[in-house]
């Protein structure tokens, strides 16, 4: 049984005070949720001071990406040695990486590889833009990412995987319950099975992310192929945040 998982992703927001009060005010709501784990992945400078706020509760800790070298003249890095130090998880492949950084697939390979290697939980993400979806190439596109970016990852310790549509991040319009039913279902469940077979599949957490809100979330974490969310924007308001951990426990734990 996939554990369900909730993931708190807040990109290049938040000043030092606001990231420690957001923590603090999520550590003080969530800290005993039971049935759900909750990880909260902030900006590299807030990582630690993150960290001391969320230590005495449950919440774990979550970077929204690395370097998969250990050390060395890479300017302006993070490697995943300096995460493995502090983090239990990472956010790798994210849409944004791919889009704006030019991360390939390939790249993406080598920091899971990296991650699981230094025992970091990774999270990949995957998904197709709207001209692909459009033109019927969805399928397709999710599951050669999928193939490509665990090529030669045999043991896939402690992975996640997250859909994400790049057309419903931060747009406000999330896929439909269908839709996510077919890709995470179908093609991601899938293309997991062929790689690694439908038992280790069992233990491998999916994610739903792309306009996550208080108000949908139960219409996927109904959905028996889903274990949580990946949230972007919502997680920023502690509030909303919270409330999409309790849904996706409550539905999580009484089905």
């Amino acid at each position: 049984m996939n554990k369900a998982l909730v993931v708190g992703n807040w990109k290049m927001n938040c000043s030092l005070e606001e990231a420690k009060t957001l923590a603090r005010e999520i550590s003080e709501v969530l800290s005993e949720l039971k049935g759900v784990e909750i990880v909260l992945c902030p900006p590299y400078p807030y990582l630690v001071p993150v960290k001391i706020e969320i230590e005495n509760s449950s919440i774990r800790l979550g970077a929204q990406n690395l370097y998969w070298e250990g050390k060395g003249a890479f300017t302006g890095e993070v490697s995943v040695t300096m995460i493995s130090e502090i983090c239990e998880y990472v956010i790798i492949g994210h849409s944004e990486r791919r889009q704006i950084f030019g991360e390939t697939d390939e790249i993406v390979n080598q920091k899971l590889s990296s991650a699981i290697k230094f025992g970091i939980f990774p999270i990949l993400c995957v998904g197709e833009n709207l001209t692909q979806r459009e033109n019927g190439e969805a399928s397709s596109v999710v599951s050669r990412q999928i193939e490509a970016c665990l090529d030669g990852i045999q043991s896939p310790n402690g992975l996640a995987v997250a859909y994400e549509p790049i057309w419903a991040i931060g747009t406000g319009v999330a896929a439909t319950p269908e839709i996510v039913s077919e890709v995470m279902g179908g093609t991601i469940t899938g293309t997991l099975n062929r790689i690694y077979g439908e038992e280790r599949t069992a233990q491998i957490p999916l994610l739903y992310g792309g306009s996550v809100t208080g108000q949908n979330i139960e219409s996927f974490a109904a959905l028996d192929c889903i274990s949580g969310a990946l949230v972007g924007g919502a997680s920023l308001r502690s509030n909303e945040f919270s409330e999409i951990a309790s849904i996706t426990s409550r539905v999580k734990t009484s089905g």
